[in-house]
């Protein structure tokens, strides 16, 4: 079975299978038609966020794959767009001041709603699309509706939920998190900054009326009207700045980190094992996924059963593959009672990058940190990208090529 576009199975073997299926297109004609928003039934574009995004697949992999059918030169611009994934972490890890700044704005903002009867009126007609907008209501309705905006279409969206409509850039990116099947802290975060003007200071995007229509001609319903946008986009400003903090990074375990017995972690960040190099075989699967952090109004039941049931499965392929029991670890379950229930101490877990995820599992894992009981792995792609990822993304850019070919990619 070729798995369809926008059919979002949460499986490594559907990543895989829809990775196969658009590898072919991922040279030239990906460059020439990426930009173009052409519905639910595009095939423009790779469609794997949601399984990158859960840690299903891994970005290594996928350039590895692309470089052996394409060149350098022809999929350039599909390996770079990986690698915004990759810098937008990077650059997360080295500011974390812009997620914790993040999350007490939103909830300051959804205080406001609750207390302005015509802000609440105007947010409600944003998300569920009765804007007048034309072209921000059916994406609205498709955000909703499927759990995915094609990345030009998101773009568009922020700019006009930010500059036409005047609302705060924070309930829209908690919008796409709520929403979004592929919502990921970083990339969601930075980019609504990015067009707000505060990501590259002073430098906003402005959604144009002409620029939807070229780029939304092959819609089902395109092009796409988008009267009464705003003319001008005059960048965001914020009180305080986001200095960069030097990176922290986990050191390569040796083979004697997982010489005793010990307990991998899955979460919704890192969900199979599959992606992972493990020198021994642990004797316990623990999958913690922590889905519902991501905001503190309700999730979507697409974008929430999507991370639930990625760690869900892939704790049985893993039960299969190491012949071990597993576990859940619940937020009302106590890590400690549950290692010592099972007679582990050691927990090994991919890494927790900055984000809801790392805010809901790092109390109790610090813990295990601290007492020298945590492992932590991190992808040699982002051990090798994040130092760059200190300002803007060419500085990560004009290192792609030496990146791969320092871990042998191309």
């Amino acid at each position: 079975m070729v798995v369809l576009s926008m059919q979002w199975t949460p499986t490594r073997a559907a990543g895989l299978e829809q990775f196969a299926a658009f590898l072919p297109k991922a040279g030239r004609r990906y460059a020439d038609a990426r930009n173009f928003d052409d519905g639910t039934g595009r095939s423009n574009v790779s469609l794997l966020s949601p399984w990158l995004h859960a840690g299903l697949l891994n970005e290594t992999e996928v350039c590895t794959s692309v470089l052996a059918k394409h060149s350098p030169q022809k999929s350039e611009k599909f390996i770079a767009e990986v690698f915004w994934r990759v810098y937008f972490k990077g650059y997360l890890e080295q500011h974390p001041s812009v997620w914790a700044e993040y999350c007490k704005d939103r909830d300051a903002a959804f205080s406001r709603l609750e207390t302005n009867t015509r802000f609440e009126r105007a947010y409600s007609e944003a998300i569920y699309g009765r804007t007048g907008i034309e072209a921000f209501d059916v994406w609205a309705r498709e955000l909703m509706e499927t759990g995915y905006l094609h990345n030009h279409a998101r773009m568009w969206f922020a700019s006009i939920w930010i500059f036409t409509l005047k609302l705060d850039w924070q309930l829209g990116a908690d919008l796409f998190l709520r929403n979004l099947i592929d919502g990921d802290a970083a990339s969601n975060t930075l980019s609504w900054r990015w067009v707000a003007g505060l990501h590259t200071k002073g430098k906003a995007y402005l959604a144009r009326q002409d620029n939807i229509a070229t780029y939304t001609v092959n819609h089902p319903d395109g092009p796409l009207p988008a009267e009464g946008l705003a003319m001008e986009a005059t960048a965001l400003e914020e009180p305080r700045n986001h200095p960069r903090q030097p990176l922290s990074l986990p050191d390569v375990p040796s083979e004697d980190a997982f010489a005793e017995p010990f307990a991998l972690m899955l979460h919704d960040e890192a969900a199979s094992h599959a992606p992972l190099t493990l020198p021994n075989v642990p004797s316990l699967v623990i999958g913690a996924a922590r889905p519902a952090a991501r905001s503190p109004r309700e999730m979507s039941d697409k974008a929430l059963s999507f991370a639930e049931e990625a760690v869900a499965g892939s704790l049985s392929k893993a039960a299969d593959a190491f012949g071990c029991k597993t576990t859940v670890w619940d937020s009302e379950q106590s890590l400690a009672n549950l290692l010592s229930d099972a007679g582990v101490t050691r927990v090994v877990t991919p890494y927790l990058p900055i984000g809801w995820t790392r805010d809901a599992l790092w109390p109790e894992l610090s813990e295990l940190q601290a007492a020298g009981n945590l492992v932590t792995l991190l992808p040699e792609l982002d051990r090798a990208t994040w130092p760059h990822a200190k300002a803007g993304f060419f500085g990560v850019k004009k290192q792609i090529e030496s990146i791969l070919g320092e871990l042998g990619v191309g």
